[in-house]
């Protein structure tokens, strides 16, 4: 239930997006009808109609995320509440003034929002979010959590960078796969490579173990 909800609202800008793009017309006179409210001069273009529709889309599925949590009375996590914003102000901005800009930098803004969080955690409270996420199931050296830290601030750091790249040297098409497959793919990847590196950790550590007992 939380992975569906953690990717809904990605699967549905995706879903949105593509069928809009490949319906020009319908997408503009739907948006303009529907939507034309919330838009500057109340008209939506052909060309500009996708973006737009997918991005209420993903307004919505966000909040609703947000909202199944509190139902559920479980936790809200910072990055999903700094992710709402985010999709709030730039996809309002979006709408409003016709403009993707605005919605392309919200994958941006999250990932340095969120190597901000990790490096300030860190940095001025002495917290470690990852050994805090996984302390519990997990037991490394020190060293290795601070390590951890590290590669997960550079890595959203890096994804940062790399939306912003994709976003302006290539089609807004490219880039609404990128965001749904390539970050996929990334993270993924990411996170095995991280699987590799513990698992040597992990087994020193039960070798450690088993000399001392």
């Amino acid at each position: 239930m939380k992975l569906l909800l953690d990717f809904l609202p990605l699967l549905l800008f995706f879903g949105s997006y593509k069928y809009a793009d490949g319906h020009h017309d319908w997408a503009a006179l739907f948006a303009s009808e529907h939507f034309g409210f919330m838009v500057s001069g109340g008209k939506v273009g052909p060309e500009e109609a996708p973006v737009l529709l997918a991005t209420l889309v993903v307004m919505a599925a966000t909040l609703l995320q947000v909202l199944v949590l509190k139902l559920r009375r479980q936790k809200v996590d910072l990055i999903l509440w700094i992710s709402l914003a985010l999709v709030v102000v730039l996809g309002g901005a979006t709408v409003w003034f016709h403009d993707d800009t605005f919605i392309k930098w919200k994958p941006t803004g999250l990932y340095w929002a969120s190597a901000l969080v990790f490096w300030a955690s860190s940095a001025f409270w002495g917290k470690n979010l990852i050994q805090a996420m996984l302390g519990e199931e997990l037991k490394l050296p020190e060293a290795v959590w601070i390590k951890l830290n590290r590669a997960w601030i550079v890595f959203f750091a890096a994804m940062g960078a790399l939306n912003l790249f994709v976003a302006y040297r290539f089609s807004r098409s490219t880039w609404v796969d990128f965001k749904a497959f390539g970050v996929t793919g990334l993270i993924v990847a990411f996170t095995i490579a991280q699987g590799l590196y513990l698992s040597r950790h992990l087994e020193d550590t039960e070798e450690h173990g088993d000399a001392q007992g």
